[in-house]
């Protein structure tokens, strides 16, 4: 992957390869300004005195999972059709988990904490009423507003390390108004939403690719009618399950509740499942607007694509399917070239929490926790490199570390969680920033 560049007043730069990176932090001509994403800053060079070319920042937003690709863009011209084909050389990749169901599930313990600590009490206290401020028109729950906030946040972050010139985002993956409702067209079809994936992959996705029937998976999957179609079933998505083959002939035109009555759990898990929306897109389509708009906020100029033109994309040029690389096939590309390489990974972890205790699982409180953020310099987060040079568990660790009042600690290395390891070994390489990082390379 391509290193960031400063100048030396810390104005970003056209990123570079490592190998030259190496050569400017051997010959004294850059120090090394921030460990992830690897920065240097050059001490001999201004910004006025250096070319920049255009690069373009993508995203394919998700609900758990975002992408986002820095790319370099470059036209070249047919002289005899005088076509324009663009070529995208992706630089980097980065893929950024978010934490929304962690921060739901918070929210709800804390919510039956409170609520088990009212009536545990001996007198009533009656619960608590529309005494929130005013959720105008806009708002989003935390757990969809941390999505964008997370994404804004690394959008500024690559802004101050690389001349982005350019935004470009995925803004339709799944149109719920066509799923429900197939023959819409016309004016009435304008009016709605864009359309997205169509209503196979939809259902994909929805029943976790495997039958609804008997929980298979990996062999070819066809759409089935919950309801029958001879007995007067739609064509509605909530009708709609996958089945495979066997199971598909087995049903027949039976009804469900028929079908399955032999196993009433089954049917009540199917009937549950069909009538629930795909919470994934539900948040996605929640959030995509409001995303839109805080990136034009920023004041670059900002491209859509859909999720349909993605996909062509990707399947058009060979290229294999994950986060980061949806994104660097996102919006209008003819070609994209250099995308074999290491995937950033991005957690958000946050930055702890005010929660003084733990709860077990009937919310009664368990243990302390300790009000100290820090302990011998270190805080949870930090990135740590520990040389161990006696006991049982000599050698050198880098990664994550969590602290413990102890002074032993934990550290979240790429080979895995080491245990105890003193604070006397530790040297702090980055301050923690609520993000947990790792390198993912990709066998393609």
């Amino acid at each position: 992957m391509a290193v960031f560049v400063l100048d030396r007043y810390k104005n970003p730069l056209m990123p570079c390869s490592e190998k030259r990176a190496r050569l400017l932090l051997a010959r004294g001509r850059a120090r090394v300004h921030r460990l992830i994403p690897f920065t240097i800053r050059v001490i001999d060079r201004r910004i006025a005195e250096s070319q920049l070319q255009p690069l373009e920042l993508k995203i394919d937003p998700g609900s758990k999972t975002s992408g986002l690709a820095l790319v370099r863009n470059s036209e070249s011209v047919n002289t005899e059709t005088g076509e324009v084909t663009t070529t995208a050389h992706v630089l980097n990749l980065f893929e950024l988990t978010h934490r929304g169901f962690q921060i739901s599930k918070a929210l709800t313990a804390r919510s039956q904490m409170r609520r088990r600590r009212r009536g545990a009490n001996l007198r009533y206290r009656a619960p608590r009423f529309l005494n929130r401020k005013n959720k105008g028109k806009g708002w989003l729950a935390p757990s969809l507003q941390h999505r964008i906030d997370t994404t804004l946040s690394w959008v500024e972050r690559i802004r101050n390390v690389a001349p982005v010139t350019l935004l470009t985002q995925e803004l339709v993956r799944f149109d719920m108004q066509q799923l429900e409702n197939p023959e819409i067209a016309g004016v009435e079809y304008q009016q709605g939403e864009l359309a997205g994936y169509e209503v196979r992959e939809y259902l994909l996705e929805k029943w976790q690719r495997q039958c609804a029937y008997c929980d298979v998976s990996g062999v070819p999957l066809q759409i089935e009618h919950i309801h029958p179609k001879a007995r007067g079933g739609s064509n509605r998505v909530s009708n709609l399950a996958l089945a495979c083959a066997p199971c598909n002939l087995k049903k027949a035109a039976q009804d469900i509740a028929l079908f399955l009555a032999k196993d009433p759990k089954r049917l009540a898990k199917i009937q549950a499942q069909a009538n629930r929306p795909l919470r994934d897109a539900a948040a996605v389509n929640a959030t995509r607007w409001k995303l839109l708009n805080a990136l034009k906020a920023t004041g670059l100029p900002v491209r859509t694509g859909s999720g349909g033109l993605t996909k062509f994309n990707r399947s058009r040029l060979g290229i294999p399917k994950t986060h980061t690389l949806d994104a660097a096939c996102a919006g209008e590309v003819d070609f994209v070239e250099q995308w074999q390489k290491p995937t950033l990974e991005i957690k958000a972890t946050g930055r702890g929490s005010y929660q003084r205790t733990n709860l077990n699982r009937f919310g009664f409180p368990r243990g302390y926790l300790t009000r100290q953020k820090r302990i011998h310099g270190f805080q949870t987060g930090d990135m740590v490199k520990a040389l161990v040079t006696k006991g049982k568990k000599v050698g050198t660790y880098v990664g994550r570390v969590t602290i413990r009042a102890s002074g032993n600690f934990n550290i979240q290395s790429a080979e895995g969680l080491v245990q105890g390891i003193s604070h006397r070994y530790c040297t702090l390489i980055q301050r923690s920033d609520g993000y947990g990082y790792s390198t993912r390379i990709d066998s393609f």
